[in-house]
């Protein structure tokens, strides 16, 4: 996964904004669930990565929602 910046996320759209989010989420998942089942990940830190990529978008969500109720 490229690291997202907050330039590349506002340039989206709002759909695909939520389709990018919904696929971070999978992500998330995946990697919670490959290291539960013991096997461990390849790079621990990923999940880190998917973290802040979510909250970079949400986060830019609700700064337009604000925007846009002014």
């Amino acid at each position: 996964m490229a690291r997202l910046t907050a330039k590349d996320i506002r340039k989206l759209t709002a759909a695909e904004r939520q389709k990018k989010l919904d696929e971070l989420y999978n992500e998330m998942s995946s990697i919670r669930i490959e290291s539960a089942t013991g096997g461990g990940t390849q790079n621990p830190y990923r999940i880190r990565g998917v973290k802040k990529a979510i909250a970079r978008i949400l986060t830019i969500q609700h700064q337009e929602e604000l925007e846009a109720s002014k």
